[in-house]
């Protein structure tokens, strides 16, 4: 059964090993995008208070938001951050050509405006296309092909990998008498680098374990649907998971309302939120959709509502404290993938754990190749060692006639 295993976690860590480094590296990256933004993208993230300290109402700033993106390119979502020192951030809608083969070719226009809140100036219009987080995350779930097609192949990889994490437990378990070396590094008494690579990938390999199953197992949800049903399945004790309905606004009636009002309406609901996004439709009688968010580091913990595009009626009501456990699981899903869940340890836990996962292909392919060359050389020396000589059987001698004139 052991020999199985390991036949099986070769050909599976041969066939996912270059995904999996690669997704393992951009993951490191991604991990810290928050951090790394706040100080490269400090003079567009931050805009000087004025002096009354008043913002402009939302629909001025929206209207400046469209001007600045142009005909044809309607505003999706807006970003409003509580922090009086942040700008909003407006996206038009982005343009996909989705029978394209690549990430280039299949994002079209992707842009994203920050804007000045008190004198609604555009700070800065970003081509979010070829931003370096945006590249970065596309690399790690699609590996810049067309996401139907890499989410596949990023997805089978992760696939494989939690057989190979699962498997590589059990060739890992140790025998009696190699307990403490299968725990630590005895570097010390060993001058060989194969023993010493041997023991990066198993004994690495092991104390990341299960933060690598939390972090694989997150993002199969986005890999797979079956598995994200599946997930929220298992965490509501058996219940299908029942996709929610979808809302539209009356077309019918009068336009009565206005982005601000809906804006005001939320707030007033949630003064203590770090950001409300609102995100409009794009169809005409698609609902707008608003989001109140906790936390600066973490997304999970956030109110949802749905407004009327015409009238601003609510339409429902999503507290996070009336999710099911599903739910409520599936909104902390990105959370858990970054290991933003536990706050900067948990950050650091999963950058280590990802730098780990990188490791492993290449120590686990030292493994292999160094085992391949041995068996490839001790071949070698059978076919070339000499056949020992067998002695031949000496001919019987001839008796010698005797010879003339002797006695």
């Amino acid at each position: 059964m052991k020999k199985a295993i390991g036949k099986i976690h070769l050909w599976l860590g041969l066939l996912s090993g270059l995904v999996v480094f690669i997704i393992s590296v951009t993951g490191c990256i991604y991990v810290f995008e928050d951090e790394i933004k706040a100080l490269v993208y400090h003079d567009r993230e931050t805009i000087s208070i004025s002096a009354d300290g008043i913002r402009k109402p939302l629909s001025e700033l929206l209207q400046r938001a469209e001007q600045a993106a142009g005909e044809g390119h309607p505003i999706q979502s807006i970003e409003v951050p509580a922090a009086a020192d942040h700008a909003y951030t407006f996206r038009p809608l982005q343009i996909r050509n989705k029978k394209a083969k690549t990430y280039f070719g299949e994002v079209v226009y992707n842009r994203k405006l920050y804007v000045n809140p008190y004198t609604g100036d555009i700070v800065h219009n970003e081509n979010t296309k070829y931003e370096f987080f945006s590249i970065v995350l596309r690399i790690h779930r699609n590996l810049l092909l067309n996401r139907a097609i890499g989410s596949v192949i990023v997805g089978s990889a992760v696939l494989m990998f939690v057989i190979l994490l699962i498997s590589g437990i059990v060739l890992w378990w140790p025998k009696k008498g190699t307990v403490k070396r299968s725990f630590s590094f005895p570097w010390k008494s060993t001058t060989r680098w194969k023993r010493k690579n041997y023991d990066l990938h198993n004994v690495l390999g092991f104390y990341s374990l299960f933060i690598l199953l939390a972090i694989a197992l997150t993002g199969l949800v986005w890999s797979f649907e079956w598995f994200d049903h599946g997930v929220q399945w298992m965490a509501n004790g058996g219940t299908k998971y029942k996709k929610p309905k979808t809302l539209f606004s009356d077309s019918t009636a009068a336009a009565t309302t206005t982005i601000d009002k809906i804006y005001a309406e939320v707030l007033a609901e949630n003064p203590d939120a770090d950001f409300i996004t609102i995100s409009l439709p794009e169809k005409t009688n698609g609902a707008i959709n608003a989001l109140a968010r906790y936390g600066t580091r973490t997304r999970y913990f956030s109110q949802r509502y749905q407004f009327d595009r015409f009238s601003g009626r609510l339409l429902k009501s999503e507290p996070f404290d009336e999710k099911n456990a599903g739910e409520k699981l599936r909104a902390m899903n990105y959370d858990i993938h970054t290991g933003a869940i536990l706050g900067l340890p948990g950050k650091l836990l999963a950058f280590f754990a990802s730098f780990t996962s990188a490791s492993l292909p290449i120590t686990g392919f030292l493994i292999w190749y160094g085992r391949l060359n041995k068996k490839s050389a001790n071949n070698k020396e059978v076919v070339a060692r000499p056949v020992a000589n067998v002695a031949r059987p000496r001919k019987a001698l001839r008796p010698q006639p005797a010879r003339r004139g002797t006695s």
